[in-house]
């Protein structure tokens, strides 16, 4: 279990954050690599899935539920040229805290937790509708950036699920204290 989980953290930290470049195509197989290709989009989704796990259900499908809508908003804002200040800060701070979540193993009402999600799913949103090109088909974008985000949150509850055991459940708050880290980095310009 210990070389599974130093995988996941490497295959994250070894792929290249370049999603804000990708842009410049604009159909669904961009829309569905975006989130994919960018760490501080992959470590965000990643914990949503996780932090639903331990909060159980319903919040374990919820939340994966909400950030996609949610997200999906923020995107319209971002096409619509709409002005969201801080937009990489809040990406940044996304990671963070749903990290730190994880790591906490933190359990706020749902509601809370879902107004959390959803706060931070406008950032990531905004970033994939302001960075798509002007010729591009908004619509398959966004289905394939929702979808994308969908199957980083599916990844998230898998890799959660290990909190079943004891040890597992040491690696998933250790994959969410490694995610709020990475959110720093993030924040300070490290990665």
């Amino acid at each position: 279990m210990t070389r599974a989980f130093l995988a996941l953290i490497l295959s994250i930290v070894a792929t290249p954050a370049f999603a804000h470049d990708i842009a410049s195509a604009g159909g669904f197989l961009a829309g569905l690599a975006h989130p994919v290709f960018g760490l501080d989009h992959v470590i965000a989704m990643v914990a949503v899935g996780m932090w639903g796990v331990f909060l159980r259900a319903p919040a374990l499908w919820l939340l994966p539920i909400v950030f996609p809508l949610v997200m999906a908003f923020g995107g319209v804002l971002g096409i619509a040229g709409v002005p969201l200040p801080a937009v990489e800060t809040g990406i940044a701070a996304s990671a963070i805290v749903l990290g730190l979540m994880v790591a906490l193993a933190a359990r706020p009402p749902l509601w809370v937790a879902a107004l959390l999600v959803g706060a931070f799913a406008i950032f990531h949103g905004y970033a994939h509708g302001k960075e798509l090109a002007d010729d591009a088909n908004a619509l398959a974008f966004s289905a394939g950036f929702v979808i994308a985000t969908g199957a980083l949150h599916l990844t998230g509850i898998a890799f959660g699920l290990l909190a079943r055991w004891p040890a597992g459940r040491l690696a998933v708050r250790g994959a969410g204290g490694a995610i709020a880290l990475l959110g720093l980095a993030y924040l300070s310009g490290l990665a």
